[in-house]
């Protein structure tokens, strides 16, 4: 009998300790499956904000590439503009490997003398003039062109695209756009004058063999007192043009004619009066064909009509883009026209 009760605690015993554990594994379990909620909870949200980033990376991978197909195809339509030139250029450049172009009157620019290549003084006189065609553009009443005395200014305000600007106490949304030239040329023109021969015109028609009228023309220029002439080299003469050309035999003989542009001439007891003038060699040398953007120069479109005259508007517009707080600096040039349209005329740059 009390074996049977010891028995029966002892079973008691080990049911108690197996209670005991379980419940201790219960409790683990539970606290393990609150860990395992709280990892799976992180991991939806990692989840999420990967998801996010994903989406957001791929709106701006596509706004990156809507941008760079604009800029691709902008640049496609420059390449295209410019094979246009190119063709052009060959076009010309073919045509006997010459380029006739009419240009029209136009003012020269003397930039320097040139100096001789050697010690040996020809008295010749070296002279360089550089010429540049006037390019036309012609502005609208919506537009202005600003040209800017520095370069970065004009690129600074190009790449903001859009300006607000007050004008007439009204607020205008200005488009700054580059300013493309259209097709110029611009060379230089080298002059020499020679220190040796001079041409004649105007020489009488007379009733002489023209070997006489040669050696006539050699002994005039031969003694003139004019300041120059001196020994004569050679004499050419051009019975049916009336015109000689006379060849001294000292550099430095023909100075005192680029003062002097007539000459006396006495034949058979008669005087005459003749026309003299150095003999000149012109040449082109960098010959350029000029097309591009200006870099200092941007136009201005969107300026709607205001009461407010044409100077004010230009004013108001010079303050606005002259502040660098608004991304300008200073102007060198401003052309606004209120009404209708005017031709501003550019000249390119050495």
């Amino acid at each position: 009998m009390l074996t049977s009760v010891v028995t029966a605690l002892e079973r008691v015993e080990k049911a108690e300790k197996v209670k005991a554990d379980l419940l201790l594994c219960k409790i683990s379990a539970n606290e393990e499956f609150v860990r395992a909620e709280q990892g799976l909870m992180k991991l939806k949200d990692l989840q999420e904000k990967q998801d996010k980033e994903i989406i957001t990376s791929r709106d701006e991978h596509e706004r990156e590439l809507h941008l760079l197909n604009q800029e691709s195809a902008e640049l496609k339509r420059a390449i295209e503009k410019l094979e246009e030139d190119l063709a052009e250029c060959t076009s010309l450049l073919s045509q006997g490997s010459q380029i006739k172009k009419e240009v029209a009157e136009t003012k020269m620019k003397f930039t320097h003398l040139e100096h001789m290549q050697d010690d040996y003084p020809d008295m010749n006189t070296h002279c360089v003039f550089r010429v540049a065609t006037q390019i036309p553009f012609r502005l609208n009443q919506t537009q202005a062109l600003l040209t800017f005395e520095d370069e970065e200014v004009a690129q600074r305000l190009l790449q903001m695209g859009k300006h607000t600007v007050n004008l007439d106490e009204k607020r205008a949304e200005l488009r700054v756009k580059p300013f493309a030239l259209e097709m110029g040329i611009k060379f230089e023109l080298h002059v020499t004058v020679s220190g040796k021969k001079i041409n004649v015109s105007e020489v009488p028609d007379l009733p002489i063999p023209e070997e006489w009228m040669r050696d006539k023309l050699e002994l005039n220029f031969y003694k003139s007192e004019q300041g120059g002439g001196g020994g004569v080299e050679k004499v050419s003469y051009d019975k049916q043009s009336r015109t000689a050309a006379i060849t001294f035999r000292t550099p430095g003989a023909t100075n005192g004619f680029v003062r002097c542009t007539k000459q006396p001439f006495l034949v058979n007891g008669r005087f005459y009066r003749l026309s003299v003038s150095p003999d000149t060699n012109i040449h082109v040398e960098k010959f350029q064909l000029c097309r591009g953007i200006a870099k200092k120069t941007i136009l201005l479109e969107g300026i709607e009509e205001t009461e407010d005259d044409e100077e004010s508007v230009q004013d108001m517009i010079e303050i606005h883009f002259q502040k660098p707080s608004n991304g300008g600096g200073e102007i060198e040039t401003i052309k606004y026209v209120s009404e209708g349209v005017t031709w501003v005329c550019f000249e390119e740059d050495s």
